[in-house]
């Protein structure tokens, strides 16, 4: 009898345990924290946008980096900003996805091809809500249409770049702090280039980076979760769990 209830025992921590416990080691509590925090701050810099408070600020921001133009730093600046585009990441994503399915890594391409389709979906949701106009203090020498607040660029690098560097940082371990910093370098790039080019005001950076950081976050979370729940049981868990049950 004790034989047989320390086997259950040990079924019950390596099956089924993991199975309907899931959110205690997949959901981490830093992610959620940040995501609590990211989630505060855009609704605290969306607060202030829609009562014109960050205006002044904004205004002597962009006028500030305004002094920086060069020749040089705009062709690499009109180089980063295309990388940003919304419609080449959502299509590097899709493609990226197709090759991940070709994998067979199922779990991957579906939080890869969500979360792209989703950020955009929700960043154009935003953008209506808002209906914030563009900085109009020089002239333009990108196009843009739409409004302004949160920046697609900003939300949308975040969210795409976030995931594939989360991915790789799993499947190239030694390499994660690497991955880490090239994934915020560029992120970053990306957001100063659209204040670069006066087309964002720089509250729309950062709620854009805010509210990527709580899609990202919630993307990789559920990642996780499913992977964790259909992982494939090792043939030793099985083996247990028919000796378990042939001799009930």
């Amino acid at each position: 009898m004790y034989e047989l209830s320390q086997k259950i025992l040990r079924v019950w921590r390596e099956r089924v345990s993991p199975r309907i416990l899931p959110l205690l080691t997949t959901v981490r509590f830093i992610g959620l924290l940040i995501a609590g925090f990211a989630l505060w701050g855009f609704y605290e810099i969306a607060e202030e946008v829609l009562e014109k408070e960050t205006q002044s600020l904004d205004t002597r921001i962009l006028l500030t980096i305004r002094q920086w133009h060069a020749p040089f730093l705009d062709r690499v600046m009109i180089v980063i900003t295309n990388i940003g585009n919304p419609s080449v990441l959502l299509v590097a994503s899709l493609v990226l996805a197709a090759f991940l399915l070709w994998r067979k890594q199922r779990a991957e391409t579906v939080t890869l091809t969500l979360a792209a389709l989703g950020a955009l979906v929700l960043n154009t949701v935003l953008k209506a809500l808002f209906a914030r106009a563009r900085p109009e203090l020089w002239q333009r020498t990108v196009d843009v249409n739409f409004y302004s607040f949160p920046s697609g660029h900003a939300m949308m690098s975040l969210v795409v770049f976030g995931i594939i560097g989360y991915l790789l940082a799993i499947h190239v371990p030694r390499w994660r702090v690497a991955i880490a910093t090239g994934t915020v370098l560029l992120v970053c790039a990306i957001g100063l280039s659209r204040l670069y080019f006066g087309v964002h005001w720089p509250t729309d950076i950062v709620a854009g980076y805010a509210a990527g950081t709580v899609w990202l976050v919630a993307c990789i979370l559920s990642l996780e979760i499913w992977k964790r729940r259909y992982r494939p049981m090792p043939k030793t868990r099985q083996r247990a769990l028919t000796s378990v049950t042939s001799r009930k």
